[in-house]
């Protein structure tokens, strides 16, 4: 989903979750429900976890220090520490990697295209060459 320079990621993260199609191979219909999302510490709003645990999806984020905090002060009306899955969100450096990768390319760094056809189209350009190689 292409989003404005200027809009935070973690306000389309439904959206995006809503529009992918995961194939694994197989005949049929493509899954619209990965198994697990890996994500960072922008992501571990509880809106975000509510949304994920709801659809059965699996939640590899990081929670950030004032929230542990918060449920330390709480003491046993703040719940438990929620689980994480460390040697999972070792995986997410593959994406990290991607992204570095597609900046290397000047255009996609720093979007000088007017229009956000021109700028999906550089952004697909990058990603097949990156992928070909």
């Amino acid at each position: 989903m292409l989003t404005g320079g200027n809009a935070a990621d973690t306000s389309f993260f439904t959206t995006v979750l809503d529009t992918i199609s995961v194939r694994d191979g197989r005949p049929g219909r493509p899954r619209t429900r990965p198994e697990r999302v890996l994500a960072d510490k922008a992501y571990t709003s509880a809106a975000n976890r509510r949304y994920l645990t709801g659809r059965g999806i699996r939640v590899t984020i990081p929670e950030r220090d004032d929230q542990k905090a918060g449920r330390a002060r709480r003491g046993s009306a703040g719940g438990r520490p929620r689980r994480f899955d460390a040697q999972a969100y070792k995986g997410r450096n593959v994406v990290e990697r991607c992204f570095n990768k597609l900046k290397q390319w000047r255009g996609i760094a720093t979007r000088f295209d007017k229009t956000a056809r021109s700028y999906l189209a550089g952004l697909t350009l990058a990603a097949t060459l990156i992928w070909t190689r």
